[in-house]
């Protein structure tokens, strides 16, 4: 094998291609893999395909769950000594796993909207902020897939059985069909991020308006109080045995009518 070959496979940031030779034929395709313990959940790295005349061998950096499927016999049509439509199971496969990685994503970014909706912090956005990493890592790679694979239609490399050519086909409509399940997600994420950062910041200036109106409240009986217990002669009611009370209604009934009217401009 060109040692060539094996760099680009495990180059994280290589792109997909394709490459011929007389001996063999070498294929790079990105596919999705999952990062549980990253800042970004959802990545992809590349996978190398060489086709040589009487074997396939797949160089890749991670274990990918696409050959676990594979060998366990999704596909009946899966030959491994049909080299190229092994090829481009693999590649449907792929576009496949792109389909319910973005599925998950997707149930993902609306429990963290129904945490959102109540929230004064950060933190759900910066999950937000995750998923859309992972979304522009789907959509490079499979716009890099989808221009790999145009070219491989090109060159008609898998025309040797009809059934393949279907397949190709099928493979292209999947990679389109992944491609624009990314734009639409990127699209609904980068609003709701800005949708919800606006939410955060009313649901903030509603706590912190209900915490003016307790203050305004709660230092209103405190004023009263203060009026009445300085050592100075009153002009009335000095004297007189209901003096505590009068003041401490007086101080209830203030308190009463600003909760009244915070109420009614629904300050609460």
């Amino acid at each position: 094998m060109d040692a060539d070959l094996i760099n680009y496979s495990l180059d994280a940031d290589e792109m997909a291609r394709m490459e011929r030779d007389d001996e063999y034929t070498f294929i790079l395709v990105r596919v999705p893999m999952q990062q549980p313990e990253s800042d970004v959940p959802y990545a992809t790295t590349p996978l190398g395909i060489l086709i040589l005349p009487n074997k396939v061998i797949t160089i890749c950096r991670h274990d990918s769950d696409i050959f676990h499927v594979l060998a366990n016999g999704k596909y009946r049509l899966l030959k491994t000594g049909k080299r190229f439509r092994m090829a481009l199971y693999i590649f449907l496969e792929t576009a496949s796993r792109y389909l319910s990685v973005l599925r998950e994503i997707n149930r993902a970014t609306e429990m963290i909207e129904d945490q959102l909706q109540k929230s004064t912090r950060n933190r759900e956005v910066l999950e937000l902020l995750k998923y859309q990493k992972s979304l522009t890592y789907f959509a490079t790679a499979l716009r890099s897939n989808e221009v790999m694979m145009e070219r491989v239609q090109r060159v008609q490399i898998f025309n040797h059985y009809e059934e393949d050519q279907d397949l190709l086909e099928d493979v292209l409509t999947e990679n389109q069909q992944a491609i624009q399940m990314t734009n639409i997600a990127t699209e609904l994420l980068a609003a709701m991020m800005d949708a919800f950062a606006s939410i955060i910041s009313n649901n903030l200036n509603g706590v912190m308006k209900v915490l003016a109106a307790l203050t305004i409240i709660v230092s209103l009986p405190a004023t009263v109080a203060a009026f009445f217990g300085m050592n100075v002669a009153l002009p009335v009611m000095s004297d007189h045995p209901v003096s505590f009370l009068a003041i401490f209604g007086l101080a209830i009934g203030l308190t009463a009518i600003t909760t009244f009217i915070f109420y009614k401009r629904d300050w609460f």
